[in-house]
């Protein structure tokens, strides 16, 4: 018999499951990625939406926009002003552009808290599908009123207004998703590694919008919109919500006769054990996020037999419920503080880099993208030591206890070259994107399935949706207030986001003290 080539005996190595679990990971990164990727040009347009000119031409530039416009064809959507795109060329441009973060990020914030709950209730490929076609239009809506030569500020605040609840539809769609397919063990790395979807998102999108930001900020916009919405369609033709669709189930551990399925909601059963033996010992990779019920079971004869005599926890969680987990409060407050440092970061960077560095719009938007990279290191880094200390508040603190002392290094080291910004902006990534990517997604799911929950499959959309919303209020407030505060100098901006990184930290302090307490009495009962 000829041997089997090398290819195909690296997909025998590996189970139907395991190929459908590898398949839903990459599909749902690459689906947020694509999320992320839409909300990143506006920061890199920012430094062609108002173009630095002297005071000398304030001047002119009034008869100048007088003349140009009686000559400029209407349709031609050349701006006609030297600093900048109208209404963004005016001296209070930064409360201006502030004011287009604010919109869609209020918005964002406000419509998180009630995605969830909807999202619950709806199938999750059918509200992912839409949320990235609506997406997708209001992202390319924005980038239009460069060729339709829009200077109106109130067309531009709209389309972020509605582009902010679109997005809502996002994370607790795909949250919930990777939930339906993976385990407890080693959590904290896999989302981890999972989460790094946001930072290749913010990448890709400085990239893109940077491509055409000099010559055409319009398209900055058009080009990410046109590829969530193929996204979108992807995820209407391939997503799988459940293990249990195409009938996924686990295989038995060597230490145990059964284990619960790739569905997470019904109990293995070999014909000589009854659900309740069976359910003893599992292996923790084979434990799921969602567990429906206790009391289902499939027989192994059958295949996909289900029989559903008690189906415990199936009603959706109402909102105080969540919030009543423990923990829930603590690190949505939390994220509220980190999410602002990671999201002044993510909407002022560029423009920061562009005043200090005296760089144009496309290689501000190119180097920004160092920190998106130290942010995946970040995210990595946190759950890989998360899993290993089993200390999830511990771990934030930490970080977020390294990153306040970094931001101030980072103000003042940005300033004595390039090389000295690169390298504070790959560790100030890694430092600030850490803590806020553990609590969105390892922290989300343990709080999700929480023991207090009895099993309820469906908390886990409303509490990842209280938590990612609780933290977009911050990440609302954080490039309002830097936009509000920069006319002031930026090192007054970097004092902001120190005392927000202490104030997450003081909203951890309980967590950790009893994570810390909890491992003093464990050592004082081994030693005894």
């Amino acid at each position: 018999m000829a041997q089997l080539p090398p290819g195909i005996r690296f997909i025998t190595l590996f189970s139907r499951d395991q190929w459908y679990r590898a398949f839903i990971f990459i599909l749902t990164f690459l689906l947020y990625a694509s999320f992320h990727l839409s909300r990143k040009p506006i920061s890199i347009v920012k430094g062609e939406l108002h173009k630095h000119c002297g005071a000398s031409h304030e001047v002119e530039l009034h008869s100048y926009r007088e003349y140009a416009a009686q000559i400029q064809p209407v349709k031609k959507s050349f701006n006609v002003s030297q600093c900048g795109w109208e209404p963004f060329d005016k001296s209070n441009y930064k409360q201006l552009l502030g004011a287009l973060d604010y919109s869609f990020l209020c918005a964002y914030a406000v419509g998180m808290y009630l995605s969830g709950i909807i999202g619950e209730r709806l199938p999750i490929r059918y509200y992912l599908t839409f949320g990235m076609l609506a997406s997708g239009f209001f992202t390319a809506l924005f980038g239009l009123g460069y060729f339709y030569n829009i200077h109106n500020l109130w067309f531009y605040i709209m389309a972020q207004i509605v582009n902010g609840l679109v997005q809502t539809t996002g994370w607790p769609s795909v949250v919930t998703c990777i939930g339906n397919w993976f385990g407890k063990g080693r959590r904290g790395l896999i989302m981890g590694m999972w989460n790094s979807h946001t930072s290749v998102g913010n990448i890709l999108g400085s990239l893109i919008a940077a491509y055409w930001v000099s010559t055409c900020w319009g398209l900055s916009f058009v080009v990410p919109g046109v590829i969530i919405a193929v996204m979108g369609i992807v995820c209407f033709l391939f997503l799988i919500e459940h293990p249990k669709d195409i009938s996924c189930s686990c295989t038995p551990s060597s230490s145990s006769k059964a284990s619960l399925n790739g569905a997470g909601r019904f109990r293995v059963q070999m014909p000589t054990l009854n659900a309740k033996e069976s359910g003893k010992s599992q292996d923790p990779e084979m434990q799921h996020l969602l567990n429906d019920s206790e009391n289902c079971t499939v027989s192994l004869n059958s295949g996909t037999a289900v029989t559903a005599e008690s189906r415990q926890g199936t009603s959706a969680i109402s909102f105080f419920g969540a919030l009543r987990i423990p923990g829930v409060i603590e690190f949505s407050l939390c994220l509220l503080f980190a999410k602002l440092v990671s999201y002044t970061f993510l909407f002022w960077l560029p423009l920061y880099i562009t005043n200090v560095e005296h760089l144009d719009a496309k290689r501000a938007g190119d180097l920004s993208t160092l920190f998106d990279v130290g942010g995946i290191f970040g995210g990595i880094l946190a759950g890989l030591v998360s899993d290993r200390l089993e200390k999830r508040a511990s771990t934030c603190g930490m970080m977020l206890l390294l990153a306040a002392p970094t931001l101030y290094m980072f103000s003042a080291v940005s300033k004595m070259g390039l090389e000295a910004t690169i390298v504070m902006l790959l560790i100030s990534g890694a430092l600030v994107n850490g803590p806020y990517a553990l609590i969105t997604t390892a922290v989300s799911a343990d709080l999700g399935t929480h023991k207090s929950l009895k099993g309820n499959a469906r908390a886990l959309s409303t509490v990842t949706a209280i938590i990612d919303g609780t933290g977009s209020v911050g990440a609302a407030l954080g490039p309002l207030l830097a936009g509000l505060i920069s006319p002031s100098g930026w090192n007054n901006v970097f004092y902001m986001l120190m005392v927000a990184d202490a104030c997450a930290l003081l909203f951890l302090l309980r967590l950790i003290q009893k994570e810390l307490r909890c491992n003093a009495d464990y050592n004082l009962f081994k030693e005894h």
